[in-house]
């Protein structure tokens, strides 16, 4: 953030400052506060920011936003909802810079999709982007807090698990371009079907000005059949011919994918550091977002091979002869679907499947987990093993379409001294589970006892 005065910042939301200071930054941790920060003192489920106002100014914020009386002695801005006016402070800070801001969106694979984007437009701009998981009304802003004259774009992901959500982001963020990568059963729990899926997601188009353009999955049914106006849609995919960007002849090799991307007439040669389909789908719409961008195609290109994993999305270690992908920051029938996949691609050795539950899916979960161990089965995957309270059902799916060697766990000990006992060199292991199974536990344990 550059520099603003607290006056300055009252003006931009329409709230009220009570004396003035000079701000080099925002803070909503009373603990990470640094000295001239605006300590904005959210009110969540189960804390109250403004409980922790007098250390948020004790560690050196030089003001405070608050929606209550607050017992400090320093400038403050008092607004009738503090996270309403940290939304609001982030859009109106926004609009203080004029370059491309890529907002996007979609089922699975968007984090994927925001890195990849970001490597392709970072071989010609500073390009600015949502770190973690910080895509939600309390991320965002934040992220839109870090711009300053430095930053050329931006590349900021929006995540939501009800319809609303999306619409509040996107108005903040104020894309100048969308993205969607494909509509899939994730929070099925919360909005009924897929079609409630589509709208939400569809709901970041209100912050998009006129003729702003929006990228969407091709091959992916839902956005296909999506109506939408007032905006050129640009379709990348690898099926679809309708598809202005597409991807042909999808070669994997070993922890690495080469593909070629045809736009009118041009062929492009592409490569990029990770393996499975879904990522060619993630990497073509990167590339058509750098090109529609200005970002010469071979720069976007070499920017396509910095590209690194985030979190624990399909990271490749090899230890003790065996190939471990890890993959376990989030899951749904989509990205387990593509993950066994990636898993069956793989020639050398075993292919083993560590699958823990999906969580959030509602009433579609059981024929999901039931799905995922009948897939395993039909891939040739040589053993499941599998961990939370659903998976069960895939692994007993996965028996009974012929896979021998299956076993259903309860503890992380258990599974990692299963998984440990059962591998050997040239094997391939796979983990893939929601976040709240934590399997990352199962691979530092499996990684402590190799032999």
């Amino acid at each position: 953030m550059h520099t603003l005065s607290l006056k300055e910042i009252a003006k931009g939301i329409g709230a009220e400052a009570v004396k003035d200071a000079l701000l080099s930054g925002i803070s909503i941790d009373s603990r990470a506060v640094e000295k001239g920060d605006l300590y904005i003192a959210i009110k969540g489920e189960n804390f109250d920011g403004h409980d922790f106002s007098k250390s948020a100014v004790e560690n050196g914020a030089a003001a405070v936003m608050c929606h209550k009386d607050i017992d400090v002695d320093c400038p403050k801005i008092i607004v009738n909802d503090t996270q309403e006016a940290f939304l609001s402070l982030a859009s109106w800070y926004r609009d203080t810079f004029s370059f491309p801001v890529i907002g996007l969106t979609g089922s699975v694979g968007k984090t994927t999709t925001k890195e990849m984007i970001c490597a392709a437009l970072s071989s010609e701009l500073n390009t600015l982007k949502t770190e973690g998981n910080l895509n939600n009304q309390i991320g965002v802003p934040k992220t839109l807090m870090r711009l300053n004259s430095d930053f050329e774009a931006a590349v900021i992901e929006m995540g939501m698990d009800n319809k609303g959500q999306i619409s509040v982001l996107s108005r903040c963020v104020k894309p100048t371009a969308a993205v969607i990568t494909n509509i899939g059963v994730s929070h099925m729990e919360n909005l009924g079907s897929r079609e409630g899926i589509l709208a939400a997601k569809l709901e970041i188009l209100e912050g998009l000005s006129d003729g702003a353009p929006v990228f969407l999955n091709g091959d992916d049914p839902y956005l296909m059949s999506a109506q939408i106006e007032n905006h050129p849609v640009i379709y990348y995919g690898i099926n679809n011919s309708i598809c202005k960007y597409k991807a042909e002849n999808i070669v994997p090799d070993g922890t690495s994918t080469s593909f070629e991307i045809h736009c009118d007439g041009d062929v492009y040669n592409v490569r990029i550091p990770t393996i499975g389909k879904h990522n060619v789908y993630n990497a073509v719409a990167a590339f058509a977002v750098a090109k529609e961008t200005g970002i010469a195609p071979e720069n976007a290109i070499k920017g396509l091979l910095n590209y690194e994993p985030s979190g624990m999305r399909q990271r490749i270690n090899q230890k003790g002869g065996v190939t471990f992908i890890e993959d376990c920051y989030n899951a749904s029938p989509d990205s387990v679907r593509a993950a066994i996949n990636t898993l069956a691609s793989f020639k050398t050795g075993r292919r083993v499947a560590v699958l823990g539950d999906m969580l959030e899916l509602g009433t579609v979960s059981d024929d999901a987990h039931r799905d995922s161990g009948m897939l395993a089965a039909k891939k040739g995957i040589d053993a499941v093993f599998t961990y939370g309270e659903k998976s069960v059902l895939t692994s007993m799916k996965a028996q009974e379409m012929g896979i021998s060697e299956t076993a259903h766990f309860t503890s992380h000990e258990a599974l990692a001294e299963r998984i440990n006992a059962y591998i050997k060199p040239d094997d391939v292991v796979l983990f893939k589970a929601s976040r709240g199974m934590k399997l990352e536990n199962v691979i530092e344990l499996v990684y402590k006892n190799l032999k």
